[in-house]
């Protein structure tokens, strides 16, 4: 059975290696020559041109870190290394918590080496090269420091209560662990713009005059009562622009980058609002939340169940079984399942996205939606034309030109 398992993970990674990458290729070659004939009215032919190299830098180093993180993961797995690091946990400590931590902390830090060096040259080389870039060194820094520090707290105390859970509750494990996830993710959810997001950027609220003005109009017209309406310092890492909605209840905000606020007039702004409440209005966040929980139990019922056979460890060559063995074994395993999820998931998403546009169209005007829609698509130099399988795989989001036929504005 060990073995079984074993050669059942090697084929999950190569088959999700290749099929990425299949994927990719398809995609870049989307890519034509020329400005195609219905992009010529978005793309200008040195911004088409600027674009097709954007894309061809971030496909380039996307294919070397996959590369590289394959060939270091197959080679863990064909020599051993699970098993070796396993037994050195062992031989630290034997308390199930303290080896968990370190034995996926040792992972992690791993996978943190291996990923810097394209982490810092996808910033400071590639988004540099194409205008993107707005982050210094010492924010590249801070923001690594505390991410490290979330992941130590946040992570390192998920990993050490879900050990516990385990060793005390027994077959109860998958019922409690799921309770206590879905609170504390609704948690999160809730205060995520007030207590993580101000650790990284900061939000001011946004000042009295036009624009307010005309948000509180729209909040007003469409009964949406919305007190928080913060704008976040996004400029101090990247010109990208974007907007997102956030919280539940009375935490509820609407979180707008300085670089949309900057690029954009007051009704494109209005109209990405009336996008944004279209996603409460029609109760999308709701629906993902319900979506999300029952994901969450179907993947500890079925974690309750893997971790109490033996064989999930020993497929790793652990010669005894272990919960942090058994979880990554399980999470290997477990990842064809989680690209159907997210297959479900990506386009359930794009069907909220053409319902929230319908209603920013209904609600505003949907002509400054589309303006908007283009401005933000060409000046981050988006692939207008993506392959329909990458789309189907990948996109949470729908193309643009879909988008703007959805809404009946055409591409003028």
């Amino acid at each position: 059975m060990a073995s079984t398992l074993f050669y059942l993970i090697i084929g999950i990674l190569i088959f999700e290696f290749l099929f990425s990458n299949y994927l990719s290729w398809l995609n870049a070659k989307t890519w034509a020559s020329d400005v195609p004939s219905e992009l010529q009215n978005l793309y200008e032919v040195d911004k088409y041109r600027k674009a097709q190299e954007y894309s061809k830098a971030n496909k380039k180093i996307a294919l070397a870190s996959g590369v590289l993180r394959f060939v270091f993961m197959l080679g863990f797995l064909l020599f051993g290394g699970f098993a070796w690091l396993d037994n050195w946990v062992h031989s630290i400590t034997t308390s199930p918590i303290p080896m968990a931590l370190l034995f996926f902390g040792i992972l992690t830090l791993a996978s943190e080496i291996i990923g810097m060096p394209f982490s810092l040259y996808r910033t400071f080389v590639i988004e540099e090269k194409f205008g993107f870039n707005k982050t210094t060194i010492g924010t590249f820094i801070s923001d690594k420091i505390k991410g490290y520090l979330l992941t130590i707290l946040l992570g390192g105390g998920f990993l050490a209560a879900m050990v516990y859970l385990y060793q005390t509750t027994g077959q109860w494990f998958w019922l409690i662990a799921w309770i206590a996830v879905t609170l504390f993710s609704l948690f999160i959810t809730s205060f995520y713009t007030s207590l993580l997001l101000p650790l990284f950027n900061k939000l001011s609220p946004l000042d009295t005059g036009e624009l307010r003005t005309a948000i509180e109009n729209y909040s007003q017209k469409v009964n949406f009562p919305l007190k928080n309406i913060f704008i976040m310092d996004a400029s101090k890492r990247s010109s990208k622009a974007n907007a997102f909605f956030s919280g539940l209840g009375n935490t509820k905000s609407i979180v707008l980058f300085d670089t949309l606020v900057n690029e954009h007039s007051t009704d494109e702004l209005i109209a990405v609002l009336a996008h944004e409440v279209g996603h409460y209005k029609r109760k999308h966040i709701l629906k993902n939340q319900i979506i999300s929980i029952a994901n969450t139990g179907i993947l500890f019922f079925i974690l309750g169940w893997a971790l109490n056979n033996p064989s999930l460890s020993n497929a790793l060559g652990a010669v005894e079984p272990s919960f942090h063995m058994g979880i990554l074994a399980f999470s290997l395993l477990y990842s064809p399942i989680s690209l159907i999820i997210g297959l479900f998931m990506n386009q359930l998403s794009r069907k909220f996205e053409y319902e929230a546009d319908a209603y920013a169209k209904e609600t505003s005007d949907g002509l400054a939606l589309a303006n908007c829609l283009k401005k933000m698509s060409v000046n981050h130099l988006a692939n207008l034309q993506p392959h329909p399988a990458y789309v189907f795989v990948y996109y949470s989001h729908p193309p643009l030109l879909s988008r703007l036929k959805a809404l009946g504005l055409g591409i003028h």
